[in-house]
């Protein structure tokens, strides 16, 4: 079983406002994109299990055309409070780079 950084060709967390942070996966080829998206890895309830976020703040956009995802998450402080630790969203990707893909 391969995981999920071993297929996208880009993994990357930005922030989308101070209140949104989202995260892109991009692949280089539609058999991966494909791959991931039939065995569901990137739901809003597993990016919601995953983020430790209620389901309602999790939108997940699958763009076959740009064989992307995007996950769109509330971000839990906004960005640049005092109980901020990453102002750009830069780090929060890095829980997806070990998802199983089956």
């Amino acid at each position: 079983m391969q995981t999920l950084d071993q297929i996208a060709k880009v993994i990357r967390s930005k922030n989308a406002g101070p209140f949104c942070l989202t995260l892109d996966v991009l692949f280089d080829k539609p058999a991966d994109y494909q791959r991931v998206l039939a065995a569901r890895v990137i739901t809003p309830e597993k990016m919601a299990e995953l983020y430790k976020q209620p389901v309602a703040n999790v939108q997940v956009f699958n763009h076959e055309s740009a064989l992307a995802m995007k996950v769109s998450l509330v971000r839990w402080t906004p960005a640049g409070s005092l109980t901020d630790t990453d102002i750009y969203g830069a780090q929060q990707h890095v829980l997806l780079y070990k998802l199983p893909v089956p």
